[in-house]
């Protein structure tokens, strides 16, 4: 979740450092800072250490009455895991003597242990983080204790350092005595290096260095970098030398700008149709869906009896949807699963169990110890993620990318509905591998799938004045209800979500049927009621549901689609889609619950990209 940025090369540092640290600040965070060389007129050299809780701009605030000329320094932005926000606690972090710093993304398990030792060996702690350990070990490693001789080489004490450390780690250390270097090293924690025509640059994400260069190297577990304003070398755990795979970035900084939009949240949910395109491309080959990259052939693919979908948050309503299409079209057993019970409960899995990873970002901490596990136990895993390269991706047999581009806002809009596309596109497969689906019923599904583009824009430009009003019929609200029935259940979901997530709205979502057996107790005059309720075999169980929460004076707000006069008869206000199949529903019914939830953060002052207490990826667990 925190952000690690670094430089050295020809420029000024301090100002790079500010820029990456921005482009990182979507990923939350509870403080900041920077550690830079300086150099004294008789040559000598120090490390300049300035942090501070809150925001960067803070940070850069105090940066400008520095006078700093370096040109090689390391930032980072911190969300608190070991130790409250403070600035002792945020990032960098140093050792005793200050000729070393260190910034950290990750967890260190055994910290606890490693600080105890540390301390009884004489070295002195200025936080309560796990962190701080790594600077120490560092220091041990570089000078030599107990009588060793000290390495008095970065990126050899950094390699030794790492060998003590149990946990995650993206770490990127510096060091007074080796000037204009920067030492990387990475275990489960995302970690990018690329070279720029005027120095080399390293971060947690390749946002943060776009502006410099597209050709990015993906830092591989037990992997290092030693970086100078020269080039970059990389070496393996053992200090090989080893050739790095780069790779090439196709989208550019304006995918990270507003364009325009009010916030990036806005402008990321009128992305969607164009996700919906990207996500499709290329995918029917011949008259066949083909989906190459998952890896397995199809005689495998029709040897696999049971599905699970490992996810967490967003993602997880994703899956809920993947559960209805693959036992509906494919008819093989599908459970839904939060990533972080997953891996706990020792679930059934042989080798024809095929586990469905799904991860926005690729990097979500609880999801990747599930894959772990569930490869172990025999079972096939295929990823479904945003980002080229990522943890999920690499660590999956196959991977399907949603084709989003770079999402900025916490809150996940665009990447939600690639995900609901790919896993529509798998259960699609899944069906026409085992014959379940024809080929011609699966070239009719697929068309109607890229008709929902068209739909998600007809909906982005006509609803907006009716989200505009059922939003002031929730504002001044102090709790919502989200019901729906069949796949508007696993819509309601997701709408709840939204809300809490970006106006601190509560909300909870059930599926209509079940008002009786408890929730409808909530209902009083005026309790907003947020209905999916779209054409499908189970419209009118849930209009009778609603007509319960009418009776007890509850504002209803409703989903429906195009040409529906009769819901009118009961919903305060409605908001219409396209007509669409059932199954695609999810698609375009998400939409305006996005907006919904949108309007409801900005009528109530919240920060929609940057919600409180709330990071863009979670990596640790």
């Amino acid at each position: 979740m925190c952000g690690i940025v670094g430089y050295t090369g020809l420029d000024v540092a301090k100002n790079i450092l500010v820029d990456g640290l921005k482009r990182l600040e979507y990923r939350g965070y509870d403080s900041a800072g920077v550690a830079l060389e300086r150099v004294a007129p008789n040559g000598s050299t120090s490390i300049d250490v300035i942090r501070r809780v809150g925001k960067v701009a803070g940070l850069e605030s105090e940066l400008a009455a520095v006078d700093a000329d370096a040109t090689c320094g390391i930032g980072h932005t911190r969300w608190a895991t070991h130790g409250r926000p403070s600035v002792a606690n945020a990032h960098p972090h140093t050792s005793c003597d200050g000729r070393i710093a260190i910034v950290h993304n990750g967890i260190i398990e055994n910290f606890a242990e490693l600080r105890e030792a540390l301390q009884a060996r004489g070295h002195h702690f200025a936080s309560e983080t796990d962190t701080e350990v790594f600077a120490h070990l560092i220091e041990e490693a570089y000078d030599g204790h107990g009588g060793r001789e000290g390495a008095h080489d970065l990126l050899t004490a950094v390699r030794e350092a790492c060998t003590q450390v149990v946990g995650a780690y993206g770490l990127a250390a510096m060091c007074a005595d080796e000037p204009g270097v920067i030492v990387v090293a990475r275990k489960d924690s995302p970690i990018v290096i690329g070279r720029g025509e005027r120095g080399s640059y390293v971060a947690s994400d390749v946002i943060a260095l776009i502006e410099a260069t597209r050709d990015v190297v993906v830092l591989e577990d037990g992997q290092f970098a030693r970086l100078t304003p020269e080039g970059i070398s990389y070496t393996d755990a053992e200090g090989a030398a080893i050739e790095p795979v780069v790779t090439h970035i196709e989208w550019d900084i304006d995918m990270a700008e507003k364009g325009g939009y009010p916030d990036f949240m806005m402008k990321e949910i009128f992305e969607q149709p164009r996700v919906v395109r990207d996500t499709l491309v290329g995918r029917m080959v011949g008259g066949e869906l083909s989906i190459d990259e998952l890896g397995l052939t199809m005689e495998e693919l029709n040897l696999i009896d049971r599905v699970y979908v490992i996810a967490c948050g967003t993602s997880y309503h994703a899956g809920l949807i993947a559960k209805n299409l693959i036992e509906a079209w494919a008819r093989i057993p599908c459970e839904v699963e939060a990533a972080s019970e997953f891996r706990y409960r020792n679930p059934i899995i042989t080798p024809s169990t095929l586990v469905v990873a799904v991860s926005q970002s690729g990097e979500t901490a609880d999801t990747l110890a599930a894959i772990r596990d569930a490869r172990i136990k025999g079972a096939k895993v295929f990823g479904i993620t945003n980002v080229v390269g990522s943890p999920v991706a690499r660590e999956s047999d196959g991977v399907i990318y949603t084709k989003a581009n770079k999402e900025i806002a916490v809150a996940s809009t665009k990447s939600f509905i690639g995900q609901v596309v790919s896993l529509t596109l798998l259960a699609l497969l899944l069906a026409q591998v085992k014959g379940k689906l024809t080929t011609g019923q699966v070239r009719m599904l697929f068309r109607e799938i890229g008709d929902t583009a068209e739909q998600i824009q007809h909906i982005l430009d006509t609803q907006e004045q009716a989200i505009h009003e059922a939003a002031c019929a929730c504002v001044d609200a102090q709790s919502a209800l989200f019901v729906g029935r069949g796949m508007g259940a696993a819509i309601a979901h997701e709408g709840a979500l939204k809300l809490k997530e970006i106006s601190y709205l509560h909300a909870e979502a059930y599926a209509a049927g079940e008002m009786k057996h408890g929730p409808i107790a909530l209902i009083d005059p005026g309790f907003p009621v947020i209905a999916v309720a779209t054409r499908s075999p189970v419209y009118d169980k849930t209009v009778s549901n609603l007509k319960e929460c009418e009776a007890r004076g509850a504002k209803i707000i409703v989903v429906a689609t195009e040409g529906d006069a009769d819901i009118t008869e009961i919903a305060d206000h409605v908001i219409y889609i396209p007509v669409v199949r059932d199954a695609f529903s999810p698609i375009t019914a998400t939409v305006p619950l996005q907006l919904l939830a949108r309007e409801v953060a900005i009528m109530r002052g919240c920060d929609v990209d940057q919600p409180r207490n709330l990071a863009k990826s979670v990596t640790v667990e």
